[in-house]
């Protein structure tokens, strides 16, 4: 397992961009650590370690390994995940699975065992899925760097 914590400057801006990346097996102890070492690196990067993007952050991580892992699990493959600060202020949250063909559905309602992307889709500015070649998708998601404005709130019932 290796970890990658870079800071790059990018062709398209004069910013420099802070970048994260692991591979995670495709269990839920590998679910649990890619939430545990994203709000480690959030922290060194100066998010405060309970502050409401990162906790926001954290769910968003916690809800997509989770997706990766009981979805988009191959025997013998793993997940991988990837932080990026953008220059908008936004954290993009990116996890990657061997399973392409298995899409999440952009359901907006609870279902059984299907909160999730819910969470997901109230924590962040934006989400989506994209193919990622040879096989596999990516489901990504940003976190803005300031709370939504929209009223919304956030329950969860267990």
């Amino acid at each position: 397992m290796t970890s990658e914590s870079v800071q790059i400057e990018t062709a398209q801006q004069s910013t420099p961009a802070q970048q994260f990346a692991q591979l995670f097996s495709a269990t839920r102890r590998g679910a649990r650590l890619a939430r545990l070492l994203a709000v480690e690196q959030l922290v060194a990067w100066g998010w405060p370690r309970d502050g409401e993007r990162t906790d926001a952050a954290a769910l968003v991580v916690a809800e997509l390994a989770a997706n990766a892992v009981m979805h988009g699990r191959l025997d013998g493959r793993g997940f991988r995940l990837g932080l990026a600060l953008l220059p908008s202020g936004r954290l993009r949250i990116e996890v990657t699975d061997p399973r392409g063909e298995c899409l999440p559905a952009a359901s907006r309602e609870a279902v059984e065992g299907g909160r999730g992307l819910i969470i997901v889709n109230a924590l962040a500015a934006d989400w989506g899925v994209q193919p990622c070649l040879p096989a596999g998708k990516t489901v990504w998601a940003e976190i803005s760097a300031t709370r939504k404005t929209s009223g919304d709130t956030l329950s969860v019932i267990a």
